[in-house]
C-alpha cells in the first residue's frame, strides 16, 4: 500500500481496490475480536489502520480529499470489515457513513471537521433527547445522547436536538448540531452482550454553546438540497438523509453472518465428531444436516448481499439521473433491508445452532458473530415488524405514516 495517495479527484483510489484493502486488513481486525470486546471500543491501532487505508474517504466530499463514490461501493467494503469483526465493522459502517451526512453541512461546518484533519468524523445519536435554543450567534444545547457507537474513535459528535419556538411552548423543529467530543460528558454505561465493543456511550451537556454554522435541519437533511450540496459535486449529497442510513446498519450485520459462515466451514473441514454413546467418531463434513445448513447458510447471505446492493445501485441511479426517490421507492428500500437483516439472523443461526458445545466458549468467535449479528438486527432502522408494515401500508396504497424513511 503507498504512503501517499492523491488527493481530491475523486478517482485516485478505485472501489475495488478500496474493497481489497479492507480484505487485507480482515485478518487483523478478526485476530483482535477478543480484544475489541473485552475493551468495549475499537482499539486506536486497529482504527487507525482503517484510517491509514483511506477506507473514510468513500462518501467523503471531493474538496476534502474524499472520493464521493455512492453507497453501492459503500456496501462491500463495510460488509468486509464486519466479516473481520462485528464491533469494528459496526463502528465503521456508521460513522464513515456520517461522513456523506457530514457533506450536507454548511461550508463552515465542514471546514471545522476538516480544515486541519482530513480524517476528520464524527460519531453520532439520532433520538432528538435534547433541547437547541437559539441565541444570538448559534444555539446552547443541553441533554443527553445515547448509542454514540464509535465514540472513543471520533473528534466530533453528531447529535439530534429539538428547536424550541420563541416562547418554548412547542418545538419549531428539529435538527442535528455537530460539537466536539471534548466539550460533553461521557457516561460510560456502554455494557451489553451484543456488539459490546462500539464502545456505544452516552454522552450529555447541561449547557453548551454550538455557533449556527455546526446546526442542520432534519427537513434541509432530507430536502435533496441541504446547504452542503452547492458546495460537493456529487449528486450523493442530494440524497435524503433517511433514504440511506439504514445500509450502514443492515450492511454490517450481513458481513457478521459471513464472518460467522466463514467460522464455521472452517472448522468443520476438519472437524470430527466426538461420538455418542451408542455412535462411532465420524467427520462432521459428512453429516447431510450439516452440509445442508451451510449451504441454506450461503443463500441466505448471497440473497441478503443482493439486495443491499441492488437498492443502493438503485439509489444512486435515481439521483445521478437527476430524478427524485419516490415514496414507493423509499418503502421497498426499507422493508428490503429489514428482510435482508432477517435473511443474515437466519444463517448466523443455523451455524450457531449446529456448533456444539465448543461454539458457546467464550473465546469461540461464532458466538460472538451470533451474539453481534443479533444485537445488530434490533436496531430500529432494520427492524422487520416497522419497517416490513411500512412496505406493505405503502404497497396498499395507504399513508406511510409518521415514520421518517
Amino acid at each position: 500500500m503507498p504512503d501517499t495517495l492523491e488527493r481530491g479527484d475523486g478517482g485516485a483510489v478505485a472501489p475495488e481496490e478500496m474493497v481489497a484493502r479492507a480484505q487485507a486488513l480482515m485478518p487483523a481486525i478478526r485476530e483482535a475480536q477478543e480484544r475489541t470486546e473485552r475493551d468495549r471500543r475499537v482499539s486506536t491501532e486497529i482504527f487507525e489502520r482503517i484510517l491509514d487505508a483511506d477506507l473514510y474517504r468513500i462518501l467523503q466530499p471531493k474538496r476534502w480529499g474524499g472520493y464521493e463514490y455512492g453507497f453501492d461501493s459503500f456496501v462491500d467494503i463495510a460488509f468486509e470489515i464486519a466479516r473481520g469483526c462485528g464491533s469494528t465493522g459496526w463502528v465503521f459502517a456508521i460513522t464513515s457513513k456520517y461522513q456523506w451526512l457530514l457533506g450536507m453541512f454548511p461550508a463552515q461546518a465542514q471546514e471545522d471537521v476538516w480544515g486541519e484533519d482530513r480524517n476528520g468524523r464524527t460519531c453520532a445519536s439520532f433520538t432528538p433527547t435534547g433541547t437547541a435554543t437559539p441565541v444570538d450567534g448559534g444555539y446552547r444545547i443541553k441533554g443527553s445522547w445515547a448509542f454514540c457507537s464509535g465514540l472513543d474513535n471520533c473528534p466530533w459528535v453528531l447529535v439530534a436536538v429539538n428547536v424550541p419556538d420563541d416562547d418554548g411552548s412547542a418545538i419549531k423543529e428539529r435538527g442535528y448540531v455537530i460539537v466536539p467530543r471534548g466539550e460533553l460528558g461521557i457516561e460510560d454505561d456502554w455494557k451489553v452482550v451484543g456488539l459490546a465493543g462500539t464502545g456505544s456511550k452516552t454522552v450529555f451537556t447541561d449547557d453548551l454553546f454550538v455557533p449556527a454554522h455546526r446546526y442542520l435541519s432534519i427537513a434541509d437533511s432530507l430536502s435533496g438540497n441541504p446547504p452542503g450540496a452547492a458546495l460537493n459535486d456529487g449528486p450523493i449529497f442530494r440524497v435524503p438523509a433517511f433514504s440511506a442510513l439504514s445500509i450502514s446498519v443492515c450492511t454490517p450485520t450481513i458481513g457478521m453472518a459471513q464472518g460467522a459462515w466463514d467460522e464455521f466451514v472452517g472448522a468443520t473441514r476438519d472437524r470430527v465428531t466426538r461420538g455418542a454413546a451408542l455412535s462411532q467418531p465420524s467427520p462432521m463434513a459428512e453429516l447431510p444436516t450439516i452440509q445442508l445448513r451451510i449451504g441454506d447458510a450461503a443463500a441466505c447471505i448471497d440473497a441478503a448481499k443482493m439486495i443491499v446492493r441492488r437498492d443502493a445501485a438503485d439509489i444512486m441511479e435515481t439521483v445521478r439521473s437527476g430524478r427524485e426517490l419516490t415514496v414507493e421507492q423509499r418503502a421497498r428500500n426499507k422493508g428490503d433491508l429489514g428482510f435482508a437483516a432477517g435473511l443474515a439472523l437466519r444463517a448466523v443461526d443455523q451455524m450457531f445452532e449446529a456448533g456444539g458445545g465448543k461454539g458457546l466458549q467464550l473465546e469461540s468467535r461464532l458466538q460472538r458473530y451470533w451474539r453481534d449479528a443479533h444485537a445488530g438486527a434490533m436496531h430500529i432502522s432494520v427492524n422487520r415488524d416497522a419497517v416490513l408494515a411500512l412496505y406493505g401500508r405503502v404497497s396498499l396504497g395507504l399513508p406511510s405514516g409518521p415514520a421518517q424513511f
